[in-house]
């Protein structure tokens, strides 16, 4: 009986883990990855861009700076749709957040689609 809880615990987390990231289930492809420097009212603030394919098609995302300015690698990641705003028929907004191997996330905005 006293081992029931501990494995209770373990086989939630183990469940939650799985729930977690089945969340993420949309496969991005980072084809190319840089930083610029943006322009706001407290100074010049870096931020990362990505070009991505996500379901065959072509998009531009962007990342606020976060720490140290480092480059993502190229190739796949997993990500889930955050923000889906669809004004009209011929506008949107978009937001992806980005699953890593080690479990850390951040959130990329769409701000450009090209065929």
């Amino acid at each position: 009986m006293r081992f029931t809880a501990p494995l209770l615990l373990l086989l939630s987390s183990l469940c939650w883990a799985q729930s977690n990231t089945a969340e993420y289930s949309i496969n991005v492809h980072v084809i190319s990855s840089h930083w610029i420097v943006v322009p706001s009212g407290i100074g010049p603030v870096p931020a990362q861009q990505l070009n991505v394919i996500i379901d065959g098609k072509k998009y531009e995302l962007e990342a606020d700076a976060k720490g140290k300015v480092t480059i993502l690698a190229l190739g796949d990641y997993k990500a889930k749709l955050v923000e889906d705003v669809h004004k009209s028929g011929y506008e949107f907004s978009q937001t992806y957040e980005f699953q890593f191997p080690d479990g850390k996330t951040r959130k990329f905005l769409v701000f450009g689609q090209s065929e």
